[in-house]
């Protein structure tokens, strides 16, 4: 170690040795640097994209929101809802004393009269323009009978309504109100329903119009279609649409319409299951098709008038004519009496043949058959079963034209 050439050489290598490690510590710095500014700028570019994405989100337009919930209902309410009206009727109706409920009686009213006054009833219903010079479809049970008709159009302006003309068999009224361009409702077609498609009902329940000058929207779809109910209140249903659309009282005479925008039933009646006088579950509606054949016989002469002939009597089968007949059970109307050269003569029928159904559908008594010719016309075919002596028989019946 005294040799100076050994300490020397030992002293560079030394040195190098401290030299090598610190470059080495030099560069990892460095490196360790680049890769720190290298994160930061690359977190800095994300950030920059997500806060220009943020505010691109934020100058989004709030109709784009609104058209996002726009769909074919909406839209089918947005064209129909300016051509419904709410409609507040004034009828004189004959109402017996309510204090005297024994003046009812035939044997008190031989000796004090019949005990009735006369008396203003107010009501409301439901209707639809479809037209533009402002003719108006409702019920026959909301405005047939009326005094006063009158009209709230959306946004709260009233006119007063004439009524050209009701039919109280099929529940169909017609009015007219003053009016130039007004808008109004597309009608559809009724026989291209489809069981379980969206059905929208519009209206005046419980008077709401009143409240907002527009009308009430429920929605469901068609549950069935052909419904025949009889007759209810002398008035024939035959071949409503069922919906499980919300239908109250003040809907009657509001239209029921489809997804496209268009009118498929005028709503008339709901189901209340005997427990209330609001709906509980399904509604009806009549099929526009049958409600523009009576409006456009309306429109024409102000009545519909039924001319038909079948050129027989009949009367309901009871159990006692089904027990000599040896019928299983009490159904259809036995022919009593046969017109000579009549409808029914020419057809072959004969007097005693029970007749089951009338163009398919069952016939249970007089006014089933009845309820069958309220839609009929003279020269309509009418294809009769007819159980006749142990046996059922098919007649064509060509009905003619009542003089």
């Amino acid at each position: 170690m005294n040799n100076p050439y050994i300490r020397f050489s030992m002293i560079l290598a030394l040195t190098l040795l401290i030299g090598i490690g610190v470059g080495y510590s030099v560069k990892n710095s460095s490196a360790a640097e680049s890769v720190q500014k290298a994160s930061l700028t690359e977190r800095s570019s994300v950030s920059q994209e997500l806060n220009a994405a943020a505010k691109q989100s934020s100058y989004t337009p709030q109709d784009d929101l609104a058209n996002s919930r726009r769909n074919a209902i909406t839209r089918a309410v947005e064209r129909i809802s300016p051509a419904v009206v709410g409609i507040n009727v004034i009828e004189v109706r004959t109402v017996r004393d309510p204090i005297s409920p024994f003046f009812n009686d035939p044997f008190f009213r031989q000796f004090f009269g019949d005990r009735t006054y006369k008396q203003e009833v107010k009501g409301l219903g439901s209707g639809f323009i479809i037209s533009p010079d402002g003719y108006i479809v409702t019920n026959d049970h909301v405005a047939g009978n009326a005094t006063s008709v009158t009209i709230t159009l959306p946004g709260g302006k009233q006119h007063r309504a004439e009524v050209i003309g009701s039919d109280g068999l099929t529940d169909v009224c017609l009015l007219k109100i003053d009016g130039k361009d007004l808008p109004y409702v597309s009608l559809g077609n009724s026989d291209d329903i489809v069981i379980g498609e969206w059905s929208i009902a519009f209206g005046n329940p419980f008077g709401l119009f009143e409240i907002n000058d527009k009308p009430t929207v429920t929605v469901g779809v068609i549950s069935s279609v052909g419904m025949n109910l009889g007759n209810l209140n002398n008035r024939f249903y035959r071949d409503m649409i069922e919906t499980d659309a919300a239908i109250n009282g003040g809907n009657s005479g509001g239209p029921l319409v489809n997804s496209n925008g268009e009118v498929i039933g005028m709503n008339t009646l709901i189901y209340t299951g005997g427990q209330s006088s609001t709906y509980v579950g399904y509604g009806f509606a009549i099929p526009i098709n049958k409600v523009s054949k009576i409006v456009a016989e309306l429109k024409r002469k102000g009545k519909v008038t039924r001319d038909v002939a079948t050129g027989f009597d009949a009367q309901t089968v009871d159990g006692r004519i089904a027990r000599y007949f040896r019928l299983t059970k009490a159904e259809g109307i036995i022919v009593s009496e046969i017109e000579e050269n009549g409808p029914a003569e020419r057809a072959g029928l004969k007097v005693g043949d029970i007749i089951i159904q009338a163009n398919g559908e069952k016939v249970n008594s007089d006014q089933d058959f009845l309820s069958v010719l309220v839609d009929a016309n003279p020269g309509d075919t009418m294809k009769l079963k007819v159980y006749r002596e142990g046996k059922y028989v098919e007649i064509n019946l060509k009905l003619g034209k009542s003089s």
